[in-house]
């Protein structure tokens, strides 16, 4: 391996490039011909406008992003987007924005209002299937990994960092790397990351090398397995090696625990590349966990036991811990399955540590995977680790919008902390705190404060070392910000950025309306309809065309499913209808085979699979839901928001009657 040589300038800001807007002036004689002609140019103009979808008010379905939390925000970079009506937009739209979910109220969809104006350059890569490593001491966000879609790749030259108290984005050049000449960092997709802000680092493990992410790379992706380390006050990058059988991996998750001396990362699930070239692709089996102290820079291989789930690929990961540090719980939400079983999964399981126990949470039918399989979803706990909010996902059994009025958001109470004692809660600011659910006490016994009894996996440590890690609290000297948080621009007095913005984008808003205004009595005058308004952000998402059906691929970076296979994972009814059978829209497509499509053109050696036609007909907005299940296609209607659950570990272990089944509706 060489150098990846590099010039650039560290810690330069991203110039804002300001999107062109056209304003127009109005005559004031109707019966003129040039103020009719230029009425119709307006007509023309603000329609085209009215036509750019409002990624807030016009969502469908997001996958293939990544997320953190910061303060009371959860940022929202890269991925694709769906924009509602499906029928009318079927395509996928790579997300050019930064989005942010308000985590300090609630909107009136019971879940946190989101927001679409941020600033994001051109410069700045839209890219999936990254990472977002969140810093909450200097308040940044560090963009790494993930892939282009139809954009042209660059080489990796540094990162890209989000300023969120000056709203505006910073480049951090690859001057610094603390390995040898012969060690290259490459920019990977799909791979495992996790930020640890107290010790100010961010980690990614695996993930594709592909030349949708490196241009000089052939036409086989390859995974990775190799271990980036940043250290974010230094601008500081480490490349090391992975766990010692040197095999690539891809599509897993990995989360941080506060044990052992310095703190240690866990992988789970995800992908092999077995020989390290493309060839041979397998699942990574659930019950082998991978661990990597940090301090030490070791990696431990360690047998899980229990409910092991079914192994899966680009699902999502949180994790929270006992108060007194008696066991850590990483809670496993959804994921894309292995041949022969391609749909996925919609299930919760739990892993518990020191005993590296599986419990599953969701659904209550030990042999059901869940009614909405979907993948590529991000998961993020907060508030002590009291909820876990997951955002998104694909879904290749449906074609229905994933919650449009909340945002493809979900909320999963880590520990039931609510009357029916269920798994699904609409979003609480107020409840902090985690608490172990009993289906996790039960089995490695305590109580719901810790005091876990069960403190060493059923066929004991693979290393003694393991074992007096994971009996060892970490604990972290406080991070002193490395810069000054007095916050946004230098320039002194004057409006703030936000200000400026907000009244540019008020002024816009006010002469798309009084020109609509303008047109609306003269189209009144001639006979003509009325028309809608649409809200106007930085950018317009670029459109992308290319979506698949079936298992995603050992390499597939563009949705692996019908454009519009999305729905809500638990869509609007009544309680007690979850495990009902889906009524399948009228519109639905007859499914084709796509098990050997990969976005390279390449073709993989897969059994036949069967997936929705890449363009079916989703049912339109404002549709109320209909079938034997309670719902068919469209959206949830208006009314008073609610996500209720009943969760299956729990019932299985207490009798009693069961809480309602896990449904997000509206009623009047």
């Amino acid at each position: 391996m060489i150098w990846l040589p590099c010039r650039s300038v560290t810690g330069t800001t991203v110039a804002n490039d300001a999107r062109s807007r056209t304003s127009h002036r109005r005559g004031s004689s109707p019966s003129s011909l040039g103020l009719l002609l230029l009425l119709l140019l307006l007509l023309a103009n603000v329609q085209l406008s009215w036509q750019q979808n409002d990624p807030v008010s016009n969502f469908c379905r997001r996958f293939g992003h990544q997320t953190a939390i910061v303060d009371d925000r959860l940022y929202i970079d890269g991925g694709f987007l769906n924009y509602n009506p499906l029928e009318q937009y079927p395509e996928n739209y790579t997300n050019d924005y930064l989005f942010f979910h308000d985590l300090s109220t609630v909107a009136s969809s019971g879940m946190p209002q989101l927001y679409a104006n941020l600033s994001k350059n051109r410069t700045v890569p839209s890219l999936h299937g990254g990472v977002l490593w969140g810093d909450s001491v200097n308040k940044r966000l560090y963009q790494f990994g993930g892939e282009v879609h139809r954009d042209r790749t660059t080489p990796f030259r540094g990162v890209y960092a989000y300023d969120i108290l000056a709203d505006q984005w910073d480049f951090f050049s690859l001057d610094h790397v603390s390995q040898p000449a012969s060690t290259v960092i490459y920019r990977t997709s799909y791979g495992a990351g996790v930020a640890i802000p107290e010790r100010g680092e961010g980690y990614y493990y695996g993930g594709w090398v592909s030349n949708r992410s490196e241009p000089s790379w052939g036409d086989t992706p390859v995974a990775n397995s190799y271990l980036v380390k940043y250290e974010m006050d230094k601008n500081l990058w480490t490349n090391s090696s992975g766990p010692p059988d040197r095999i690539g991996r891809a599509e897993g998750s990995m989360v941080y625990i506060p044990a052992g001396d310095a703190g240690m990362l866990v992988y789970l699930g995800g992908v092999q590349d077995k020989f390290g070239n493309g060839s041979v692709i397998q699942g990574q089996p659930m019950d082998e966990i991978l661990l990597y102290d940090v301090l030490s820079f070791k990696w431990y291989k360690q047998k899980a036991s229990g409910e092991v789930p079914d192994m899966r690929s680009r699902f999502c990961s949180g994790v929270a811990w006992a108060p007194d540090r008696s066991s850590y719980n990483i809670y496993l939400y959804g994921g894309a399955g292995m041949p022969p079983n391609t749909t996925g999964f919609d299930d919760i399981y739990i892993l518990s540590l020191p005993s590296f126990t599986w419990i599953k949470l969701y659904p209550n039918d030990t042999s059901s995977t869940g009614e909405y399989p979907h993948h590529s979803l991000s998961c993020n706990m907060h508030l002590d680790s009291a909820q876990m909010l997951i955002i998104g996902g694909s879904f290749p059994a449906s074609d229905m919008c994933d919650t449009p009025e909340q945002w493809g958001v979900h909320n999963l109470d880590t520990g039931r902390r609510n009357p029916d004692e269920a798994v699904w809660q609409l979003y609480d600011p107020e409840k902090k705190g985690y608490t172990l659910p009993f289906d996790v006490w039960d089995v490695i016994g305590g109580s719901e404060a810790g005091a876990s009894t069960k403190k060493e996996p059923d066929d004991g440590f693979s290393s003694p070392d393991l074992k007096v890690l994971l009996s060892r609290t970490a604990s972290a000297a406080a991070r002193e910000p490395t810069r000054d948080l007095g916050g946004g621009d230098d320039s002194g007095g004057g409006l703030s950025k936000g200000a400026i913005a907000g009244i540019a984008v008020g002024g816009a808003a006010g002469l798309i309306a009084l020109v609509a205004l303008i047109i609306f009595l003269f189209r009144k005058k001639r006979g003509g309809g009325g028309s809608s308004s649409s809200h106007h952000h930085n950018h317009q998402p670029q459109m992308s065309f290319a979506s698949h059906n079936g298992y995603p691929s050992p390499y597939y970076p563009v949705n692996p499913m019908s454009p519009l296979a999305a729905s809500p994972p638990h869509p609007p009814t009544t309680p007690g209808t979850h495990d009902a059978t889906t009524a399948t829209p009228d519109s639905a497509h007859a499914k084709l085979d796509s098990a050997s499509w990969t976005p390279d053109g390449h073709t993989r050696s897969y059994s036949t699979l069967q997936a929705h036609s890449p363009h079916p007909t989703s049912p339109g907005a404002n549709t109320a839901y209909t079938g034997s299940s309670g719902f068919g296609g469209g959206e949830m209607g208006p009314g008073r928001p609610q996500e209720l659950s009943a969760t299956p570990g729990f019932e299985r272990r207490r009798d009693r009657e069961p809480p309602r089944m896990h449904e997000t509706y509206y009623h009047a």
